[in-house]
């Protein structure tokens, strides 16, 4: 097997593989782009199932795994972990410095994420506009900026030193208005995230597949938003 073979990333344009993207391109590691259409339900293909059961994108392949062999790889923070162990780079093996990142990646796949799915639900793609859920996440997601400029304003980076903590939390960051907040109200997150923003590699990881998205016509919102569990 070619030990120089290219990860296999199953991609869409959203927030969650992004991450991705941007630490392959920070470790310069070679990767092809397995296009996965959420808009007309490729993400619940049995092909893809198999390599992510969530049905969510991201998900890798990596033809060189740890013992030479392939593995694939689903959960965006279980990725960046892999790929920080296997490069050695932006995931520190000295036990303080990781569990700081762990805290902080965690709380980006565990809070900031899903809060700011969730308000970007309410306030733009349901059909019943609810002023309650909207404000409801609106003010979450609020607090978690608030605690990610606090935090910013001790240390230069998430974890202190830049870290698959804040691969992980930028491009959640992105969209501040979309979810009913301004970066000028957190003076230490904008200094970060403009810092962050201006690293060559996530300029490139955030811009990959930006042409493949597609908008939110009936099919896609029938495919993102009127999932049920699956059977055996």
């Amino acid at each position: 097997m070619r030990t120089d073979a290219p990860i296999e990333l199953f991609f869409y344009p959203t927030a969650n593989p992004k991450k991705i993207t941007i630490m392959l391109e920070e470790c310069g590691l070679p990767y092809e782009l397995r296009f996965v259409n959420i808009a007309r339900g490729e993400q619940f293909k049995p092909e893809f199932l198999r390599l992510s059961p969530n049905n969510r994108v991201p998900a890798i392949v990596d033809p060189q795994g740890p013992d030479g062999r392939p593995i694939s790889i689903f959960e965006s923070g279980a990725i960046l972990q892999y790929l920080g162990d296997k490069t050695g780079r932006f995931y520190p093996r000295e036990m303080r410095q990781r569990v700081s990142v762990n805290e902080w990646l965690f709380w980006q796949v565990g809070g900031l994420g899903p809060m700011s799915g969730q308000q970007h639900h309410f306030s733009a793609f349901a059909v019943e506009k609810l002023p309650y859920a909207i404000q409801r996440y609106t003010d979450e997601v609020n607090r978690l900026y608030g605690v990610m400029d606090i935090r910013l304003g001790e240390v230069p980076f998430l974890a202190g030193d830049y870290s698959i903590a804040d691969m992980a939390a930028f491009p959640w960051i992105i969209h501040a208005e979309a979810v009913g907040q301004s970066l000028a109200d957190f003076p230490n997150l904008k200094r970060w995230f403009e810092e962050v923003g201006a690293r060559p590699a996530v300029v490139k990881g955030c811009a990959v597949g930006a042409e493949l998205r597609g908008s939110m016509d009936d099919e896609a919102r029938k495919w993102a938003f009127n999932q049920r569990a699956r059977k055996a």
